[in-house]
């Protein structure tokens, strides 16, 4: 498969699943979990910060470094490759499903509804006792740890921590819609985070067409359909002619 087959699969698809990861947010300056381990916070482990364990330990210091990335996240903007899944969202209607492994809540913000967010999203809080689920208030009003507005409980990062499983509906809605894709997305991700990467199998499995947009080789390459060599944002321009 070519760049010119590539485009007209997608072109003519019915069905379209997008899985993103960390490189499509890259361009709105959003550094990964371990990039963003600076300064203060180089010293600590992955596991000293976002997990159940350590949030057990010390929730004070779990607190303080989400709310360092939530306020790097609300500072950053939706970029190209975001709003160009929202547009073709709206082209492909009932058609298109996204899942992504980033937790920055800008996907939602370029306008994609049609959207599970495998791994939380840093944006939102989760109530310990009755694990409701509310949006954080704006950086500059919040103080963590935030109260339930329903029962007045704690409330944790609504994000899944080393040790703990990905929302069972999310994975699901996942699976079901790349099975059932015509051409399936793989967006800025590594292919090394199952069950995630796992999902670009279940249209490849069933006679699908899988393109990966990524600036270098990964674990997936070898495997799928046809690579675009280029950031997220370019590589969706060159697939839909933008």
């Amino acid at each position: 498969m070519n760049l010119a087959d590539a485009r007209t699969a997608l072109a003519r698809a019915r069905r379209v699943a997008v899985l993103t990861g960390a490189g499509i947010s890259a361009e709105s300056g959003i550094p990964t979990f371990r990039d963003a381990q600076t300064g203060h916070w180089a010293r600590f482990k992955p596991e000293d910060l976002a997990s159940p364990d350590a949030y057990f330990r010390d929730p004070e210091l779990v607190w303080d470094w989400y709310a360092g990335r939530y306020r790097d996240v609300m500072a950053a903007m939706p970029n190209a490759g975001h709003n160009l899944l929202a547009q073709m969202e709206q082209e492909k209607g009932d058609g298109f499903f996204l899942a992504t492994q980033n937790v920055d809540g800008l996907h939602a913000r370029a306008g994609s509804k049609r959207l599970v967010e495998l791994h939380g999203n840093l944006t939102t809080a989760r109530c310990e006792v009755c694990h409701r689920v509310e949006d954080l208030p704006a950086p500059q009003d919040f103080t963590p740890p935030p109260t339930c507005a329903t029962c007045g409980g704690r409330m944790r990062p609504n994000i899944v921590w080393f040790g703990e499983f990905l929302p069972e509906a999310a994975l699901e809605a996942a699976a079901d819609a790349f099975a059932a894709a015509d051409v399936a997305l793989i967006i800025g991700t590594s292919g090394v985070v199952y069950p995630a990467a796992g999902l670009a199998f279940e249209t490849l499995d069933r006679g699908g067409t899988v393109i990966e947009i990524n600036p270098t080789e990964t674990d997936l390459t070898p495997r799928l359909s046809f690579s675009v060599r280029e950031t997220a944002a370019r590589g969706l321009e060159l697939l839909l002619g933008a």
